[in-house]
């Protein structure tokens, strides 16, 4: 009879709280459910799902578009995502943020529209700017994939990357090529300012296939390690940019490989904050990029930011920056120089092989690095 009644009370207990086994089929069956998103009143339910379509839709003004997916849920664009601009101009960025792990997201070549024609006023995110603008636009806290996505007109920055694991991010159109003209309050100089396409302060970052057209940094690496720039387009900005460098902060094992850059103030540039300490800059490789038009500086390092080519600063060390296979960068007849390299004494280490670079088209520069070799301007 003992032996019945252990029986009985384990049976009891096992249809009362349920085999593990049938809890995960039921998560399982909830999750197989298939989300729409088109308001954001509908995020909440639609997040709860392994496969979330996005409708078009306007997200309203002073109103943030969040979207924290399950593990290995797949976010599929069906329609445009337009951001109304707030005119009090106080709301901050990101205005779109994705969260998940293992996620992919396919923008099926649809349109974010940032409405950043509404905020420019030609001094971006200065402190005397006229107009507050969120930034970053978009705050992508995935891993796994991002692709397929038109950005417009985005009011400052683009993209900052948060994911806590791998991320590759494909075939992104930056557009913001309506900001190079002046508007009524940008005082004659073009609307836009400090559009980085993609600022990245993570590791395990892979950006590739893209096109961005804005007016700041293509991409900026402010630290993390692994990190990919490949086959993309730059035109219009200040080119790809490891930096600024700033205290405490690193940047390591840096691919940038097969870009074109087209009409930016430099092609490649590394930069340091001249009174920083404690941060190193190391293995940058510079594979096949070509450039043209660069208004200022073919390749440029710095640490002496932020001015440029001031007094350099010696506590971010940079060492190992190589030049392989072609890189031709040619420099616009009435730019500054072709190459600039400004270390401070001990702030530049080791051997540099820039066999792999050809410069053309502008004076020489006056600053050099004697660890470089394989190289004459």
């Amino acid at each position: 009879m003992a032996c019945l009644a252990k029986i009985s009370i384990l049976t009891l207990a096992v249809s009362v709280l349920g085999s593990p086994l049938t809890e995960t089929s039921n998560l399982q069956a909830r999750q197989a459910c298939v989300g729409t998103i088109n308001s954001l009143a509908s995020v909440a339910a639609a997040v709860k799902c392994k496969t979330i379509n996005i409708q078009g839709f306007t997200v309203p003004a002073k109103q943030k578009l969040v979207i924290n997916a399950i593990t290995g849920a797949t976010i599929n664009m069906q329609g445009n995502i337009v951001f109304a601009a707030d005119t009090s101009f106080k709301t901050e960025g990101p205005i779109f943020t994705i969260t998940g792990t293992d996620v992919k997201f396919n923008g099926n070549n649809f349109v974010i529209d940032g409405q950043g024609a509404k905020y420019w006023d030609g001094l971006g995110i200065a402190s005397n700017a006229k107009q507050q603008k969120p930034h970053p636009m978009i705050k992508l806290g995935i891993s796994g994939t991002f692709q397929r996505v038109k950005v417009l007109n985005s009011p400052a920055q683009v993209f900052s990357m948060g994911n806590k694991a791998s991320i590759v991010v494909s075939n992104v159109n930056i557009d913001n090529s309506a900001g190079n003209a002046p508007n009524s309050i940008s005082g004659g100089k073009p609307a836009a300012h400090n559009t980085d396409g993609f600022d990245v302060s993570t590791n395990d970052v892979t950006i590739q296939d893209s096109t961005i057209v804005n007016q700041d940094d293509c991409i900026a690496i402010n630290s993390g390690n692994n990190i990919n720039f490949l086959r993309n387009k730059c035109t219009g900005g200040h080119g790809i940019s490891v930096g600024s460098i700033s205290a405490g902060k690193s940047v390591s094992n840096v691919h940038i490989t097969g870009n074109t850059i087209v009409n930016n103030d430099q092609a490649l540039r590394i930069k340091t904050f001249a009174t920083a300490t404690g941060g190193t800059v190391s293995n940058v490789i510079y594979t096949d990029n070509h450039a043209t038009g660069c208004a200022k500086y073919g390749v440029i390092i710095d640490q002496s930011y932020p001015a440029t080519l001031g007094t350099p600063g010696a506590g971010i060390k940079i060492q190992k920056v190589d030049f392989v296979g072609t890189n031709t960068v040619a420099v616009a007849p009435k730019a500054r120089a072709m190459v600039e390299v400004n270390c401070a004494s001990g702030g530049c280490l080791g051997q540099w092989n820039w066999a792999g670079l050809k410069v053309s088209g502008g004076p020489k520069g006056t600053h050099t690095y004697s660890g470089i070799i394989n190289f004459t301007q």
